[in-house]
Parts: C-alpha cells; sequence; structure tokens
C-alpha cells in the first residue's frame, strides 16, 4: 500500500498519547518503511488476567486501530506464559498466579473482544509461550544477565516494596524480562501500553539491543477517567462502561457525562483526528452544535463500534422516549437501591421517595403523590399505596417535582 507522509503519520500516531519516546527515531522508521513499502511490526501486550474488559481498557487497543489504518502490522500478544508469572507493575504485593485453564479462557475472551475495534484481516494474535517454552536454561540465564538488579529496584514499585521490606519474589524480575524479550521474537518497531507499563516497555528496548536489534519506540496511553469525571474508570467504582454492557446502558451512562470529558472520550475512544476534534469544540463555542448532540454522536460511535449500528439508533430512540419527550434532563444522577431494602410484596412509592430525599417523612411523600408530581419514567404514579418490585424500579427515573430526578440503579 501507498504509506501517508512520514511526519504526517507521526502526527495521528501522536495524537492523545501520554508519552512517546521517541520522536527521531519513529520518523527514521516511518521514512524506512515509506522507502522500502514495508509496514512496521506494531506490538500491544495483553495478560489475560480477566475475563472481561471495560471501554478504559480499549484506550490502548483504539491506538492499535490507528497503526492498523495507516498500513503497519499490528501483533496483538496474549502472554499467557507471562500471566502465569503475573505482572508486578503498579502492585504492593506478589499477584496470584493464574492457572493455565484460566489464562486459556480468558485469552480466547480477549481475541473475541478486541475484534470489535481491530480488523481481523490486518491483526495477527500471538502467544508468548510459542517462544519462550522453547528456551533452555542457558537462554533464561543468557536473557537475565542482560539486567542487574539495581535496575530493576529503579521501578518505582519494586523500589516502594524494597524500601517498605514488602516481599519481592525472584520470578517478579522475570516479567519485565520475558515482556522485553517478546519484543526481540517479534522484532518490535513499536510497542504500546498504559502509562503504568513504561518500565516493562524500555526494557524491551534494551532488550533488543542486548540481542543486536534496533530499539523499538514507545508509546503509553493516559488512564481514561470513568463516568464520574474523577477517578480512573474502574469496576470497583463502578463509574465504568463495560464492551459488554447492553446498547440501552452505554447510551444512558455516555449520556451522563460531563461535557469536558465528552471531548477527551473522543480523543481516547474513537477515531477522530486533532483537527476534527478542534473543529468540534469550535462549534460547540460557537453555538453551530449543541453539547447534547455531540454527547448523543458519541454515545451511538460507542454502540456502533461494540453493538452494531441498528442497535445504536434503537438506544437513541429509547434515550428520546424516556428523556427528550418527556422532559427528563440528561445528566439524572443514579440512586443506589440494594435489592436488600425491597421488600418480598414490593417497595411502596412513598418508601422509594423518603429514601431517594425527596420527601422527608412517608407523610409529605404522600402528599407529593396526592399532589400528582410522582412520575416513574414519565409515567405519573397517582396511588400513594402503589408498590414496585426490584424488575420495575431498576433503571427507571424517579420525578418528584420540576426538578427533582434520580435514576435508580437496584444493585
Amino acid at each position: 500500500m501507498a504509506f501517508l507522509d512520514p511526519k504526517e503519520q507521526l502526527e495521528r500516531i501522536k495524537f492523545g498519547v501520554a508519552e512517546f519516546i521517541n520522536d527521531e527515531e519513529m520518523l527514521k522508521k516511518l521514512k524506512r518503511s515509506k522507502e522500502t513499502n514495508t509496514p512496521l511490526n506494531i506490538k500491544l501486550g495483553a495478560d489475560p488476567t480477566r475475563p472481561d474488559i471495560h471501554i478504559g481498557h480499549t484506550v490502548v487497543i483504539n491506538k492499535l486501530k490507528t497503526f492498523q489504518d495507516l498500513g503497519h502490522k499490528v501483533y496483538f500478544l496474549i502472554g499467557d506464559f507471562t500471566a502465569q508469572i503475573g505482572d508486578p507493575s503498579g502492585k504492593s504485593t506478589t499477584r496470584p498466579v493464574l492457572t493455565r485453564e484460566e489464562i486459556e479462557a480468558n485469552g480466547r475472551t480477549y481475541a473475541k473482544q478486541i475484534f470489535k475495534i481491530l480488523d481481523p484481516e490486518k491483526t495477527e494474535i500471538v502467544y508468548n509461550s510459542a517462544w519462550i517454552n522453547k528456551m533452555t536454561p542457558v537462554d533464561f540465564i543468557k536473557m537475565s544477565a542482560q539486567y542487574t538488579v539495581a535496575r530493576m529496584l529503579e521501578r518505582d514499585d519494586f523500589t516502594k516494596r524494597y524500601k517498605s521490606g514488602t516481599p519481592i519474589a525472584i520470578h517478579e524480575f522475570l516479567y519485565p524480562l520475558t515482556q522485553g524479550y517478546d519484543s526481540v521474537a517479534l522484532k518490535a518497531d513499536v510497542e504500546l501500553g498504559g502509562t503504568d507499563q513504561k518500565f516493562n516497555l524500555l526494557v524491551g528496548r534494551d532488550m533488543q539491543v542486548a540481542y543486536g536489534q534496533e530499539p523499538q519506540c514507545v508509546l503509553t496511553m493516559p488512564i481514561l477517567e470513568g463516568i464520574d469525571g474523577v477517578n480512573k474508570m474502574s469496576k470497583s467504582l463502578d463509574n465504568y462502561i463495560s464492551v459488554v454492557d447492553t446498547p440501552k446502558d452505554m447510551f444512558g451512562k455516555t449520556m451522563r457525562i460531563s461535557d469536558d470529558l465528552m471531548y477527551r472520550w473522543y480523543q481516547l475512544l474513537t477515531d477522530i483526528t486533532a483537527v476534527e476534534l478542534e473543529q468540534l469544540k469550535k462549534d460547540v463555542a460557537d453555538k453551530k452544535k449543541h453539547p447534547r448532540e455531540v454527547k448523543v454522536n458519541l454515545a451511538k460511535f460507542l454502540i456502533k463500534r461494540f453493538h452494531s449500528a441498528e442497535a445504536a439508533q434503537a438506544a437513541e430512540d429509547e434515550f428520546n422516549r424516556i428523556f427528550v419527550d418527556k422532559g427528563i434532563p440528561d445528566d439524572v444522577p443514579v440512586f443506589e437501591l440494594p435489592t436488600a431494602d425491597i421488600p418480598a410484596e414490593g417497595l411502596g412509592i412513598t418508601q422509594l421517595l423518603v429514601k431517594v430525599g425527596f420527601a422527608a417523612s412517608n407523610s409529605e411523600a404522600n402528599r407529593m403523590v396526592q399532589g400528582g408530581a410522582v412520575q416513574l419514567s414519565g409515567t405519573k404514579v397517582t396511588d400513594a399505596k402503589a408498590k414496585f418490585a426490584a424488575a420495575a424500579l431498576n433503571d427507571q427515573v424517579l420525578k418528584g417535582s420540576k426538578t427533582k430526578f434520580t435514576k435508580i440503579a437496584v444493585k
């Protein structure tokens, strides 16, 4: 294929990255690639330590797609060998070792999920056990000789554990070494990772030099903030969107993010260019586009990517039916209602109003119902004795007045 101008490629590659090492080396690689009409080898490794991923995990996969779109060869490396060691990056203790069965099951799930973003025809999935299992004890000793203990202790998490007296097992030092050797095996020109992977990616550069190869360039992607706009997207904080969430949930969660976060999600999760993003911001500032419209398009992009275009349109139609047509604001706060708080016969509407803070007492809640102020997802509730089961409350929007709205999430 005909490659774009190297400088134009570099601009697209660096858009949205946290750190890139380095421009001079990358331009040299890109120029050689264009002159010889040979794609670069781009590597992204992932240990199959969990069965599914959220969209925060896809930030680096989205950047991998950029390289794919530019015509380069993408290697998605599943670390079935390194997962048996356990990556200690950012951990204060030794990570538990997964069983072979867990690794294989998670690896199959990963392979399926990445193709919601990457082109399977242009992606080569590799497993590092393919070459590491063939290494002899002498090969491992030779590999280990390329790094010193002092260098290993430069890594922040190792340093903290060493100073605090927290044990560091010898096998943990093998993790960055074997990850680095993966780059040697693949003759990687570029390796991608999250910001917490920087040390390991740099080890890859050193390992390549030790084995007589040109060092890879290193690209780290920033951590994506969750729906709350403050904390890192995390399942434990319940501020995430899973790639297997329903279209309805994806749409509703995306519509809750702030306008500022919306632009960051566009940058890190879509294929928008730097020029297009600046134009989008300008259109909103000039009131040529409403933030809500821009956010809707973001939600539909995500749903189309992980589901289908039809699902994206259906989710928008459903959202409009519940929120827009019935005058419910987009940014409705979520109230988590434990299932233990819902009796078998259902939770009374007055008790619900008190729980969410719309009324100070059952009598006040009763007056709100009698006055016609209470609605559940646009349907007026007129019976103060009405009771609702968990299924009837989950994902519904409760309205207590013209300004009081909350979305019920039964947990």
